[in-house]
């Protein structure tokens, strides 16, 4: 019963933010550029429409670098806002822990990132109508692109929860996904004996093994690792403020 509780507490949360979204413009913005982008890697710069290539390869390619422009746009305001507003402070005299608050908003965030995906699918059926699409690539990407999408949100709710200005918010947690996101590529300027070690915290790589299709236990564990880092990071900084 307790652990009913519990939940139902969380998904209060994450409905009342959910309904948030979809009642400000700033969500459909979002929304529209994350489409127009992705729409424009998709149809100018995929291999299918130049070689043929069935494959949505850089489409997946460039989710990553897009993820950490457009989901801390979505996440800047969850916190922020509300302790700017003053409605944080009278959000936790309600009985509800900061673990409550913290994943309520994650699980928001996340939802409606996944949501963002879904008009994506339009692609996978133009190139399977088109062209002979591998499967286990495209089902590896999409999983692969919920587990980056919940990831960054954790790390823009924590960012979120660092400032009262939403813009700042943005700006930090822009930084933490892009710097992520880059490692893979600075990679080459280490002594060879210690590139896997580096490798490993590398974002790019973790989302690259699991969008060829390749499901490995190291790879999920890596995303939730982050997951759980940004979140408890977020229940800390919420009570330190109460």
């Amino acid at each position: 019963m307790k652990s009913r509780g519990y939940f139902r507490k969380m998904l209060v949360i994450m409905n009342k933010e959910l309904t948030v979204y979809f009642t400000t413009p700033i969500a459909y913005i979002v929304f529209a550029a994350f489409l127009l982008t992705t729409g424009f890697y998709f149809f100018v710069l995929s291999p299918f429409f130049f070689f043929g290539q069935a494959e949505l390869r850089e489409f997946f390619d460039a989710l990553p670098v897009i993820f950490s422009i457009t989901v801390p746009a979505v996440t800047m305001r969850l916190i922020s806002e509300e302790r700017h507003t003053g409605s944080l402070e009278i959000l936790m005299t309600l009985p509800v822990t900061s673990l409550d608050v913290a994943m309520g908003k994650f699980l928001a965030a996340t939802v409606f990132v996944s949501l963002m995906l879904v008009p994506t699918l339009m692609y996978v059926v133009t190139v399977s109508i088109v062209g002979s699409l591998d499967p286990g690539p495209v089902a590896g990407g999409y999983i692969g692109a919920v587990l980056l999408g919940a990831t960054f949100s954790s790390i823009g709710v924590f960012a979120s929860s660092i400032s009262k200005n939403q813009i700042i918010a943005f700006m930090i947690g822009v930084g933490i996904c892009i710097t992520l996101t880059m490692i893979d590529y600075f990679l080459f300027f280490l002594p060879a004996g210690i590139v896997k070690a580096f490798q490993y915290f590398g974002l790019g790589y973790h989302f690259k093994n699991i969008s060829k299709g390749i499901i490995d236990t190291r790879d999920i564990i890596y995303f939730l690792s982050i997951i759980a880092v940004a979140v408890l990071g977020t229940v800390k900084i919420i009570e330190e403020r109460r």
